[in-house]
């Protein structure tokens, strides 16, 4: 079984917001097994929150409740809304990252992705829930990790090892700091130099 910490409240993901409640309470009516509310958590944030990128919003939410009351998100914080749709259920939760080019080659840098891991039926199953769109086909599956994005042979891309108990700081921090999707763009290449300390 998981630390506990993978099902405690945590400042960016607030599952005792009355508007997380509200949704959960919606979302996981007449479901009783984890399969099933994981995937409706799921389902709810690839798909009924949009990627701010994909929509060109300048909104910039970072905590779960902001994330589900902007309708929008980058996929670190749309990580921290499926957190916390996840803990209110009860299912362990964390945090996985990969390293991938911010555009189809290398000409705009490196960014880290943020995507989730959920403890279902007594095993760690990955989760991104970016967004699909041209290109872009995540989906939900316990058998295997289907990503947003696949790292590619040539290209200094790669999965983070461990599942983590926390967003990441730093990119909490740059979200925080951030007014406008292009804020984003301007320090999103920046290398991140620690990731949480609490890992699967």
């Amino acid at each position: 079984m998981p630390s506990a910490k993978f099902l405690e409240e945590h400042p960016y993901v607030d599952f005792t917001h009355p508007a997380i409640i509200s949704l959960g309470k919606s979302l996981f009516s007449g479901l009783t097994e984890a399969e099933e509310i994981a995937r409706a958590a799921y389902l709810f944030v690839r798909d009924e929150i949009p990627h701010s990128f994909d929509i060109e919003s300048d909104l910039v939410p970072v905590k779960a409740s902001d994330v589900l009351l902007a309708g929008t998100g980058i996929c670190h914080s749309k990580a921290n809304l499926l957190a916390a749709l996840l803990r209110l259920a009860g299912i362990p939760a964390g945090f996985c990252f990969e390293h991938i080019t911010l555009a189809r080659d290398e000409k705009l840098g490196y960014c880290v992705h943020g995507f989730n891991a959920a403890y279902i039926n007594s095993r760690w199953v990955k989760l991104d829930a970016r967004g699909n769109k041209e290109g872009i086909r995540s989906e939900f599956s316990l058998d295997e990790f289907i990503p947003a994005f696949v790292p590619r042979d040539g290209y200094d891309e790669y999965f983070y090892p461990g599942i983590y108990a926390e967003p990441l700081a730093e990119a909490m921090e740059m979200l925080e700091a951030a007014d406008s999707r292009q804020d984003i763009i301007d320090t999103i290449t920046r290398d991140f130099s620690a990731v949480p300390d609490v890992m699967e």
